[in-house]
């Protein structure tokens, strides 16, 4: 996988822990939400200390109520005053306590959900990191974005919407069961069918909604959110084909899908909290039915029975909560399947244990040879019928126009996507059995959209090789045309570049991720269109550095681009295209290889494209 880059692919350019585990559970067909809540790396220990404090701050309240029932219903008989202080003082103290207790719980349950999610989140980046980039490249970026980020949020959320409320209940349920059956026996067994009723029934049928719905809406956010950043990154280009309204209606279409998901599990959600209040009434009554024949026999004073009667309203804040933890759970195990399915996809390796050898050792060799390749997405070839060799001190460059395949051939060269035929070597064995980081040692591929991230100009450098230097890095920037731009940064390499170098020009951007290649200590460099966005001066000047400082340093380098005119120095030049007979949904193929001066010598196609470009100067 590429030092560089490891996200380019079709969708880009439209639009942990216990990671072995992903292989051997996947085909046992093991819970998906338990495989992700085990790469939360959990606390129990916090779990279970966040439910406790839960379960005072709701304990509080029903003493609350209790106590202040009984404190009513005692002043009612007009006792001595002192006789009520002690009542008086529980009511503070459980009123108060009630809102510290509640304020603890919540700094522990988000301690330990916002610690989960940050594992998870590091997890799934260690894996996808360590896994097949094909698996990723295939992902629509929105896609990939509402996976690593949103359903990550969901499967940390089913710890403090889910696991700690569904606990916090059990408990302050069973305390609340015997608190009224020390009074009444038989209130007491009441109230324990109601709370079966509510907390049981309601959450049924709201797990039955979430099963229709949740699938539904995870899938639609995930489009909403594929859509909102594939019009935005590209909302130029897209008004300019006048795609733009075309891609808003999808917009619309998808709010709508949410609109009517969250609609249809509205219904359910109003069901459930109906019954929840039923049973509340259910609880109170069956308390007075119970208590005033006990009141009336003598096995029940009235104080007590106000206890009776009005502790239920308290308790059953513990039930309420319930269908919506159920919702959670069921929203939490969609979130979960997601990223499992990318994690199975990608064949994870365990994060945790040190990185495992592939089939062979790091080779010694760094020469990628591609034979009779096919390559392309999906079982779909893009570009059929390649040879390639790609060693030390060799310059290639790839041509043809747009769409052809030049960028699938560079990565599948990489070895970050499988090929479809033919073989891709490294060394003396098939470049896939070696594990992704031996590879990125001995191959970098720098796509043509790299991320740029938000931090300094240097540290976007230190991408490529972690060590480089303030002066090595001005020494990259001066190299690639950019010695001006950088003196004019208010703190030199130092300076903050935008998020995504939203701040910067497209041929800035370009230029830096050539600098940021040419730091990188892997012997083979594929680079994909590094003249983009550039002037034609600038373009030729830049291609043909690229060319002479790799054959400098001894690196092998091959060159994805639409500039002919600057190919004279290097040493093979692959056309690819389609022939003329051939049908616009056929592969590509080589049309014509050899050296720049062979190919205007005796091929038409390549001298004609190389007149269009000068005449277009």
């Amino acid at each position: 996988m590429s030092d560089l880059d490891q996200s380019s692919g079709p969708s880009a350019r439209g639009g942990g822990r216990r990671g072995a585990d992903h292989d051997a559970s996947a085909s046992t067909g093991a819970d998906p939400l338990w495989r992700a809540v085990r790469l939360l790396d959990v606390s129990w220990g916090r779990a279970a200390k966040a439910i406790g404090l839960g379960s005072l701050a709701l304990a509080s309240s029903v003493g609350l109520a209790a106590v202040a029932a009984w404190l009513i219903a005692r002043a009612s008989q007009m006792p001595p005053v002192l006789q009520l202080s002690m009542a008086t003082v529980a009511v503070r103290a459980f009123g108060i306590s009630r809102g510290v207790f509640r304020y603890l719980e919540r700094l522990a349950s988000h301690d330990v959900a916002l610690r989960g999610m940050a594992s998870l989140r590091a997890n799934v980046y260690t894996s996808l990191a360590s896994g097949r980039t094909a698996a990723v490249a295939g992902v629509r970026r929105g896609d990939l974005l509402a996976r690593v980020g949103a359903d990550v949020d969901s499967v940390g959320d089913v710890v403090v919407k889910a696991v700690i409320p569904a606990g916090v209940a059990l408990v302050v349920s069973a305390g609340s069961v015997i608190l009224v059956g020390a009074f009444l026996p038989s209130a007491g067994l009441a109230l324990l069918a109601c709370l079966v009723l509510a907390g049981v029934l309601g959450p049924w049928l709201s797990a039955l909604a979430a099963r229709r719905t949740e699938e539904r809406g995870a899938a639609a956010r995930a489009e909403m959110t594929s859509t909102v950043l594939e019009t935005l990154e590209g909302a130029g280009p897209l008004a300019v084909s006048g795609r733009l309204a075309q891609r808003m209606d999808s917009l619309r279409r998808t709010d709508r899908e949410l609109a009517s998901v969250t609609n249809s599990g509205a219904r359910t959600s109003g069901t459930a909290a109906a019954i929840n209040n039923a049973a509340i009434g259910l609880a109170v009554l069956a308390a007075l039915l119970l208590g005033i024949p006990a009141v009336a026999a003598g096995t029940l004073t009235p104080v007590e029975l106000a206890v009776v009667v009005l502790t239920p309203l308290a308790v059953f804040e513990a039930a309420g909560v319930l269908p919506g933890a159920a919702v959670q759970l069921h929203r939490s195990r969609q979130a979960a399947r997601r990223i499992m399915e990318l994690l199975d996809a990608a064949g994870a390796p365990d994060a945790s244990e040190p990185a495992r050898a592939g089939d062979h050792a790091r080779p010694d060799e760094p020469t990628v040879t591609a034979t009779d390749v096919a390559c392309g997405w999906d079982g779909r070839a893009a570009v059929t019928g390649v040879d390639l060799v790609v060693r030390p001190g060799r310059t290639v460059a790839v041509v043809g126009p747009s769409g052809v395949g030049k960028t699938t051939l560079l990565m599948t060269t990489a070895g970050l996507i499988p090929q479809i035929a033919g073989n891709v070597s490294l060394g003396d064995a098939p470049i896939g059995t070696f594990t992704p980081d031996d590879v990125a040692h001995q191959v970098v591929f720098v796509a043509e959209d790299g991320h740029v991230f938000d931090t300094t100009v240097l540290e976007n450098l230190r991408v490529a090789r972690g060590d480089v230097t303030p002066d090595e890095a001005s020494a990259a920037m001066v190299d690639v045309g950019l010695g001006e731009w950088l003196a004019g940064l208010p703190d030199g390499v130092d300076t903050t570049l935008g998020p995504d170098a939203t701040t910067i020009s497209g041929g800035e951007r370009r230029r830096l991720l050539v600098a940021r290649a040419l730091l990188a200590p892997a012997p083979l460099l594929l680079v994909d269109e590094p003249a983009e966005h550039l002037d034609p001066a600038t373009a030729d000047e830049l291609l043909t550095h690229l060319v002479e400082t790799s054959r400098t340093d001894g690196r092998g380098i091959v060159v994805a681009t639409h500039r002919l005119s600057a190919l004279a120095a290097v040493d093979e030049v692959i056309l690819l295209g389609r022939p003329a007979d051939a049908s616009p949904d056929s592969p590509a193929t080589v049309l014509a290889r050899g050296t720049h001066t062979e190919l205007l010598a005796h091929d038409e196609g390549y001298r004609w494209a190389l007149a269009q470009e000068a005449a277009s100067v």
